[in-house]
């Protein structure tokens, strides 16, 4: 069985009405032999490192069987976590590598060292890059690191803002990619 679990990103309020997460989470359970977990996360505004990255570890269950999916501040706790554990594969949706001058990214964690490319690269069977040119939060230039350091499979839109949609097909598509 293949776990997928889906990060959101920071201040997304109940998880299951927000962005695409609740969706995805119910196509993903739909398939077969995977499991999706979707869980509003500890410390959901600010979104420190600190804590996600053991609650993705102990109460998630993510380990080297688990697709890790995350959105935006999800994005880099998935990175993060690649720095330090086997998973998968990750699925990196507006995934930026600054705090981009806000001072709530700044306190995350998440920007406070140099991003470890090659442990994550070494820790992925496969990592998956969703970004748009017309992300109102992360400039284009922010995407291109990810994609610099990661060579992941890049899905590159100029249409898609923040990935803010009820309904992501191609994330489907994408996990569903991943399993055969």
């Amino acid at each position: 069985m293949t776990k997928v679990a889906i990060i959101p990103g920071n201040g997304a309020g109940d998880v299951f009405r927000a962005n695409w997460y609740g969706w995805a989470h119910e196509k993903i359970n739909s398939l077969p032999d995977v499991s999706a977990d979707l869980r509003n996360m500890p410390n959901p505004i600010t979104a420190r490192e600190e804590i996600w990255i053991p609650f993705m570890r102990d109460t998630m269950s993510c380990d080297e069987q688990t697709i890790i999916i995350g959105h935006s501040s999800g994005a880099e706790a998935a990175m993060r976590f690649a720095e330090k554990y086997k998973v998968k594969g990750i699925i990196l949706v507006s995934a930026c590598v600054t705090d981009l001058g806000d001072e709530n990214e700044r306190e995350s964690g998440y920007y406070n060292r140099p991003w470890e490319w090659e442990k994550i690269k070494a820790n992925t069977d496969f990592i998956v890059q969703f970004g748009s040119t017309d992300d109102p939060f992360i400039p284009w230039e922010e995407h291109q690191q990810v994609v610099n350091g990661l060579q992941p499979e890049l899905h590159k839109f100029s249409d898609r803002g923040h990935f803010m949609n009820s309904a992501f097909p191609e994330l489907i598509n994408v996990v569903k990619s991943k399993l055969s």
